[in-house]
């Protein structure tokens, strides 16, 4: 597969940065007599000198501002400022995890945390059940993908992350995280690989398709939201990939080299939110992080995820991403799938494990918090029901029918996953009212993005390939497709009700006769596409990293073709990610150009409703298009012989996609948060307010903070809960002053002072709003102490930076609508 309570952190004297024993050493697990085996330098810690109980739960008193003894099944409503305190459901499940292994022996506590290899249970990834038939423990199924269940049937393929991200809708994003959810527990999975939360560094990234796009605080709301569904649908989530897998060229030979604060501020904090929504299990990643691997990185997981974030959950490895048994004491929970290589019958853990346990070198307690926080996840979202769904599919031997029950999970999910689709869609261009479509005559569909693939929506083994509409990427991140809409159906099936002459080519090279065949239609309709995905299926030279970024089968050439014999020429784009457009975006016979993205298996008609106006677009776009490829501030690092450690320096620090735009004044061809409705919006009456009852207790923190010094913070605390509750309240009015209804996109953009270092403007809140034409909405957003800090690397906490704050509330990062300025006094 290639999907691919926190430790006081200890020195391992002489830990190398690569793998630290080799495959060899591990398949004979070391003497109980003896030292670790030669291959590694260790410091036997004696269980005495080092706490391996998880760190203190936050308090159980109730505290202004936090949702009181929360439930992952009955999270916080959509929209709420309130923040999740789930202190008391890991407390109890930490107890009754406790409980559990008291009764363990060593070899069955160390079994909870090692898979048992690949393709050696039904799902992608299996812990064995402990006990005569699982008395003890049933063991866990942790199954792909971010977006349905892989290798399943009787599913539903939900839009991708990147889409579900540019509709920046909460309410939509937990309502697919809950589905998906309820779907994964239908199937009798444990944990769902997902979501994905990678950042969109580079623009050619292959998997950036999967994550929520290129800002941290939109792929931050957009994860938390999503967990919280997931987990009340009663699945484990599991945030990945912990960190900076932001190219798939030599993803597990590159050294992914960032500074401390552009960690915390940009690749961190979709993290932190995913453990503020109660996240049961994170993924490391492949790659290395600053010359260590991320699965056995003591900063990243001990440190910052488990002590500074306060997470309680475990942490898995990405598969056969385990490097050592040593990792264990860096942070690693779980080694998956658990053999070293691909069914070798070896493994790090395992009996290797028990000897370093049992020769002192890994403390027994760390083994006890390491088979805690893996049971505890599981009663944390209430596994322990008896009516608990068991595995009833076999993602490796799917026409086994003693394995599979061909049980049908999908309900009426298809709804949730049409209205995604249509309001992730962004309307980039649109002029002399080409969009909406109005019963025209006669229309032409040009390109095989249009139509079905020519052996059904499944040809592609994990979708690495596409002859027809594009709608999710192609890898681990994926899911079989019960059916796929494609856009030729359900506009032919619109066209019926309009009485309108419907024509298409589908052949993507006949440019001649796409553009005779668009002479004279009421419209020309051309769909292009570009695709990419995980680096183990290469796609027309496309090694997952996409080559460049212009529109595969000669979609440029296509729409200029059809362009030149027809005066309304709509483009559709469904892309993985940006594209650069110029070779036709101000082509005069261009008339709209509709971004749809990868949206799933209702992608015909979600584009549909968009082209009808049965849905007025109101998506933004999650990243930035430029003009030019090189306008972008990180492009991939090629190159590396086999045996290289790539170096990947994150030279641009914060400046990642708009914000480098911003900085280095860099015009975009449609910038961070764009896209047009067919009705328009006015803005008025802002208005920043403190909010007022805050606890006398924390006048201290107040007073401190307001002086400019840093907070260190341990995220379970009292501290963090004071550092992420509302401070300010933004409110000003929305107008919908065009002819129709529709929904608008309202983003908060803080401007810092140039004392803090940070970005041009950076965002820090949005929210959606409806209206009808001539009515108006007062809309609110929030802002935290947190939001308004900067990590200082010295003290190593949160400071506000010595100045006036901007406040720019707009349409997108370069749309500015009102302004308000914040002093802190």
């Amino acid at each position: 597969m290639h999907p691919l309570a926190p430790i006081i952190s200890i020195l391992i004297l002489g830990l190398r940065s690569a793998s630290q024993e080799a495959p060899g050493a591990a398949t004979t697990a070391p003497s109980t007599e003896t030292a670790a085996p030669s291959t590694e330098t260790i410091v036997t810690v004696p269980i005495s000198q080092y706490s391996f109980s998880a760190f203190p739960l936050p308090s159980q008193t109730p505290v202004a501002g936090v949702s009181p003894l929360s439930d992952p099944r009955e999270p916080p409503p959509v929209g709420s400022s309130l923040i999740p305190d789930f202190a008391h459901a890991w407390a109890g499940a930490y107890q009754e995890a406790k409980n559990k292994i008291a009764n363990f022996t060593l070899d069955e506590k160390v079994s909870v945390g090692t898979g048992v290899g690949w393709m050696a249970g039904r799902c992608v990834g299996n812990t064995p059940p402990i006990g005569v038939n699982g008395s003890k423990f049933p063991g866990l199924c942790l199954e792909d993908s971010p977006l349905g269940i892989r290798f399943a049937d009787f599913v539903t393929a939900f839009p991708t992350g990147i889409n579900t991200a540019a509709t920046w809708n909460r309410k939509l994003i937990r309502r697919r995280g809950l589905f998906m959810g309820r779907e994964h527990v239908g199937k009798g999975v444990n944990v769902a690989l997902g979501p994905m939360m990678n950042i969109g560094r580079v623009a050619q990234g292959g998997r950036n398709w999967e994550g929520f796009g290129a800002d941290p605080f939109l792929a931050g709301e957009a994860a938390y939201e999503t967990i919280l569904g997931m987990q009340e649908g009663g699945v484990q989530a599991c945030a990945k990939h912990l960190i900076n897998n932001e190219q798939e060229h030599f993803r597990t030979q590159e050294s992914s080299d960032v500074d401390d604060r552009t960690q915390h501020e940009i690749y961190a904090h979709p993290f932190l939110r995913s453990i503020m929504a109660g996240v049961a299990s994170i993924m490391c990643s492949y790659n290395l992080i600053n010359g260590t691997y991320a699965c056995e990185n003591d900063k990243i997981m001990n440190d910052i995820i488990k002590r500074e974030f306060g997470f309680q959950g475990y942490i898995m490895s990405d598969w056969a991403a385990t490097h050592s048994t040593i990792s264990v004491i860096t942070g690693l929970d779980m080694t998956m799938p658990g053999d070293i290589t691909f069914q070798s019958g070896t493994t790090y853990f395992g009996a290797n494990l028990t000897a370093y346990v049992q020769n002192n070198t890994i403390p027994a307690a760390r083994l006890d918090d390491l088979a805690t926080r893996i049971i505890a996840g599981w009663y944390f979202v209430h596994q322990d029901a008896g009516d608990y769904p068991t595995t009833n599919f076999d993602a490796f031997n799917p026409a086994n029918e003693e394995t599979n029950e061909h049980v049908d999970v999908q309900e009426d999910h298809y709804k949730v996953v049409r209205e995604i689709g249509a309001a992730s869609t962004v309307l980039l261009k649109n002029t002399n009212g080409a969009l909406p479509l109005k019963k025209p005559r006669s229309i032409v569909l040009v390109g095989s993005d249009a139509g079905p693939g020519k052996v059904g929506p499944n040809e592609f083994a994990d979708q690495g390939g596409v002859d027809g509409i594009l709608a999710m990427g192609w890898g681990s991140g994926t899911a079989n497709f019960t059916y796929l809409i494609s856009p030729l159906e359900a506009i032919q099936r619109r066209a019926r009700d309009d009485r309108t002459s419907v024509s298409w080519i589908l052949d993507d090279f006949d440019t001649d006769r796409a553009g005779n065949m668009a002479i004279g239609r009421s419209a020309a309709l051309v769909f292009i596409s570009s695709d990419s995905g995980e680096d183990y299926i290469t796609v027309d030279g496309n090694e997952g990293d996409r080559k460049n970024l212009t529109a595969w089968h000669s979609g440029d050439d296509l729409v200029q073709a059809v362009a030149a014999q027809n005066n309304n020429t709509i483009v559709v784009v469904h892309s993985v990610g940006p594209l650069i457009l110029e070779p036709w975006i101000d082509h005069p016979n261009v008339t709209a150009v509709l971004w749809a993205g990868v949206p799933g298996q209702e992608a015909g008609n979600s584009i549909t409703d968009v082209l009808y106006g049965d849905w007025n677009p109101s998506g933004r776009l999650p990243y930035t298009i430029a003009k030019q490829a090189s306008d972008y501030s990180a492009h991939l690092i090629l190159g590396g012989q086999p045996t290289d450690i790539l170096s990947i320096p994150y030279t641009e620090g914060l400046n990642v996609d708009y914000r480098y735009f911003d900085a280095f004044n860099i015009t975009p061809r449609f910038e961070f948060g764009f896209g047009l409705s067919y009705t328009n919006f006015t803005y008025n009456k802002l208005h920043i307010a403190e909010v007022g009852g805050q606890a006398s207790t924390d006048a201290d923190l107040e007073e401190s903070w307001a002086a400019g010094n840093a907070t260190p913070i341990a995220q379970g605390s009292s501290t963090a809960i004071w550092l992420h509750r509302p401070l300010y309240n933004v409110t000003f009015e929305v107008e919908n002053t065009g002819p129709v209804w529709g929904g608008d996109i309202p983003q908060l953009y803080l401007n810092m002072p140039p004392s803090a270092g940070e970005p041009p403007s950076i965002l820090k809140g949005f929210t959606n709003v409806e209206i009808l034409p001539g009515d108006k909405k007062t809309v609110g957003i929030t802002l935290s102490r947190y939001d308004l800090s900067f990590w200082d690397t010295v003290a190593q906490g949160w400071r506000r930076p010595n100045g006036t704050i901007g406040v720019t509330i707009g349409t997108s990062s370069r749309d500015a609508r009102l302004k308000g300025n914040i002093t802190i006094a």
